[in-house]
């Protein structure tokens, strides 16, 4: 029921929905038409503003008009009423006169128009003059302006190609000096080189007068002493001994050295790679203390426990080859001898790398399968499982670049000499490449350490794996770009290095005239050694008896202030024991001295004040010397014990008091052992306060992730409770529908049934009709 009314409500809103969408498309457009309604009330507001405008210019025009008009009136009507009783005294007289001034009246009429036409006319005229003068004048004004405007432009343009002329010509004129000046020291220039191309000519002659002489010694010479020319065939070529490059040799070595340490670091990065690799298996996803692990991971750990078998041989092999390479030697890529050995231990690593890759792969994906898997982590596990293809794809790829660079030392045929740098490049972008898949692999792995700390399952056992797997990752990132770069800045020196041989360049033949090229080298320089060894020079018996005294003098003055000097560091070190002694003494009789005077003033207010009573302390001092003597009788029969936090002293008798030296030993070890164990104590609660300091941060991070955790499932189970409550809904709607397809299919079949009687009804009433018809067929 309450999905159903649920879904009326849903309806209905549905209905008001497309109803208020509607209206709402109906009064976007009203609100468009009524815009532009507004907009052409707006244009005819101006244009009817601006009418009355008009009008209302012309009406202020009309009623000054009318104004003026209305003032004329009075002004008429007031002449016309000053001119009224005049009239009437000269009516009598004017009534004679009238006909004879009708006909002058018509006549100054007359004149009086033509002259107001002349008048207006005149009036006119000398309006129109007027403005045509004035606007003669605006017009010549503007001229005048504009032509002022202009020459002062011009003016200025003028000034301005006068300087800048000016300033050309004394540029100019400083340009001829200086070339006069230059052409002056061009001269003397010239003659001086004229001078020095005829000593050069001289000098040239003389050059080649010698020259000529000294090669056709050289000629007759070789001629007759040089048996035969072994530059001319390569074979005896590859036996002569090249120049001793000495820097070229300590270069190598130092590279060599380099490289050496380079390895050391990345094989220890590899140790640690695959032994903290192992110990992952055995804890995740199941830990081998709890629960068996796998027979693949079993199998995995395994062989990963044989890491150093086949990495350790990798240290070595550089180091021989680092051990090859001396100051005797000539190194070069036929006489790298041990380069084979790396190569071979390289390639013993490369066959366990792909011996553990198939392992490595599907430890991961049972990684992936395990139910703590999430979907980043197995999307870390994926990356990781390429990157691990792609790490051991690298390796062999160097591993035959590095192959191919040991075969001149043993099969001279298996490289040409042109590829050299070909291959030593490659080396070096293999390099790189090496460096680029551990940066991927140190990300990728970073990326699924966290994530593996954010699960609630993760202890930390496997959270230090994970910590010790990640600094073994970016060790091993590191160790392949200082080799990368190291490699790469080092290139050039390897190609060029690779000329280094006999006669500078075409090198060794093969491997064994390499090794007989090294014979002949040692033996030439035991023989140019021994022909530098100086004669040995006598000296006279008695120079030598009294160098022989000097020796011996200066060894003996020499031992005697060795012992003067150790003597003097004894006595310095006695001597600052004895200080700091001297100093605690003065310190405690710093003390006895305050408490004698504070003894002596107390006795002194005591003295001034007791003697009222001085009687009654007699008396007192009597008994309590008695008191006193009984008491110092039982001290020297009883020994006495004091404890004190300095310690325990015992005192006997006055004879076995110990003296001040032997309670400052006392006091002194005392304090030196209570600090030593205070110092202890310390240390102790440091590293407890720093051991629950951590832990507590731990609990803190953990109770974070927890909290996370928490409110990330609360959301989860709103979802679901959601998800749980739709899926009701809808399965109430669909036993609704389909009851409903049930009720109808059940009326469908109600009425099939009742046409299928009414067919049957109509059916035997036709049987019925056919039987009555054929029975009075046959009676027919």
């Amino acid at each position: 029921m309450a999905s159903a009314e649920l879904q009326g409500k849903y309806q209905k809103l549905a209905q008001e929905y497309s109803k208020l969408r509607a209206q709402n498309q109906v009064l976007k457009k009203g609100v468009v038409d009524e815009q532009a309604n507004s907009a052409a009330l707006k244009e005819q507001l101006k244009m009817k503003d601006q009418s009355l405008r008009k009008l209302q210019q012309e009406m202020d025009s009309l009623t000054f008009r009318n104004l003026q008009l209305a003032k004329r009136v009075e002004l008429l009507q007031d002449e016309l009423a000053l001119s009224e009783p005049r009239g009437k005294k000269n009516k009598k007289s004017g009534e004679s006169s009238s006909q004879l001034s009708q006909e002058q009246k018509t006549v100054f009429d007359e004149d009086l128009q033509k002259k107001i036409e002349e008048n207006e006319r005149l009036h006119i005229q000398f309006f129109e003059a007027d403005e045509q003068h004035k606007h003669v004048e605006a017009e010549l004004r503007s001229r005048l302006a504009t032509l002022e405007t202009e020459a002062a432009q011009h003016q200025a343009v003028v000034d301005g190609l006068t300087r800048k002329y000016m300033e050309t010509i004394e540029k100019l004129q400083n340009d001829k000096a200086k070339l006069e000046v230059k052409s002056q020291t061009l001269e003397k220039e010239a003659k001086e080189c004229r001078l020095r191309t005829e000593e050069c000519q001289l000098q040239l002659k003389n050059l080649h007068e010698d020259l000529s002489g000294r090669l056709e010694e050289s000629l007759s010479i070789i001629n007759e002493k040089v048996p035969f020319n072994d530059t001319k065939y390569s074979q005896y070529n590859a036996l002569n001994v090249p120049l001793h490059n000495r820097r070229h040799q300590l270069k190598m070595r130092d590279i060599a050295g380099q490289a050496l340490a380079f390895v050391q670091d990345l094989v220890t990065a590899l140790l640690n790679f695959h032994t903290y690799t192992e110990q992952r298996i055995q804890i995740f996803p199941v830990d081998s203390a709890i629960d068996t692990i796998s027979p693949l991971n079993q199998k995995f750990s395994q062989y990963l426990h044989e890491n150093a078998s086949y990495v350790r041989p990798l240290e070595e092999g550089m180091l021989h080859l680092f051990e090859s390479i001396t100051e005797d030697t000539v190194t070069v890529l036929e006489t790298t001898v041990k380069l084979k050995t790396f190569s071979e231990h390289l390639t013993s690593y490369i066959c366990f790398l792909r011996k553990i890759l198939p392992y490595q792969l599907k430890s991961l994906e049972e990684e992936c399968e395990s139910s703590l898997c999430t979907s980043a982590l197995r999307a870390r596990n994926l990356e990781l499982s390429q990157d691990m293809k792609k790490m051991t794809a690298v390796f062999e790829k160097l591993q035959t670049y590095i192959a191919l660079l040991a075969l001149p030392s043993t099969e001279p045929d298996g490289l040409l000499r042109t590829n050299y740098s070909s291959v030593l490049t490659n080396v070096g972008a293999a390099l790189h490449g090496f460096h680029d898949i551990m940066k991927d692999i140190s990300k990728h792995y970073s990326q699924k350490a966290t994530i593996e700390h954010e699960l609630p399952t993760a202890t930390q056992k496997l959270i230090t794996t994970n910590d010790c797997i990640l600094s073994s990752v970016v060790a091993l990132t590191n160790g392949a770009g200082k080799i990368a770069s190291f490699f790469s800045n080092n290139l050039d020196y390897f190609i060029a290095s690779l000329s280094y041989g006999p006669k500078a360049a075409s090198g060794f033949i093969s491997p064994l005239s390499a090794e007989c090229m090294l014979q002949y080298k040692k033996k030439a320089a035991a023989y140019m050694k021994s022909l530098r060894k100086p004669l040995l020079e006598s000296v006279p018996y008695e120079e030598a008896l009294a160098n022989r005294r000097v020796l011996l003098s200066s060894t003996e003055s020499r031992e005697g202030l060795a012992q003067q000097v150790q003597q003097s560091l004894e006595k310095i070190s006695k001597l600052e024991q004895e200080k700091e002694h001297w100093m605690l003494e003065a310190q405690l009789a710093k003390i006895k001295l305050e408490k004698e005077n504070q003894r002596i003033a107390d006795k002194l207010k005591n003295t001034s004040s007791g003697q009222l009573v001085g009687l009654a302390q007699e008396n007192a001092a009597v008994s309590n010397a008695a008191g006193q003597d009984e008491a110092t009788a039982k001290a020297v029969s009883e020994p006495i014990q004091s404890t004190s936090l300095i310690g325990t002293l015992t005192r006997t008798s006055d004879s076995e008091v110990p003296d001040v030296e032997s309670r400052e030993d006392l006091i002194k070890n005392h304090y030196m052992a209570r600090i030593v164990e205070l110092t202890s104590q310390l240390q102790l609660a440091d590293s407890k306060s720093v051991h629950f300091y951590a832990e507590c941060r731990a609990l803190s991070k953990r109770l974070a992730l927890a909290e996370k955790s928490k409110e990330a499932l609360t959301e989860e189970m709103k979802l679901a409770s959601q998800n749980i409550s739709r899926l009701q809904d809808e399965l109430t709607t669909t036993k609704r529908s389909y009851e409903d397809q049930l009720s109808m299919m059940s009326d469908h079949l109600c009425s099939m049934n009742e046409t299928l009687s009414k067919q049957r009804e109509e059916i035997d009433t036709l049987k019925m009709s056919s039987k009555g018809n054929s029975k009075k067929n046959k009676s027919r």
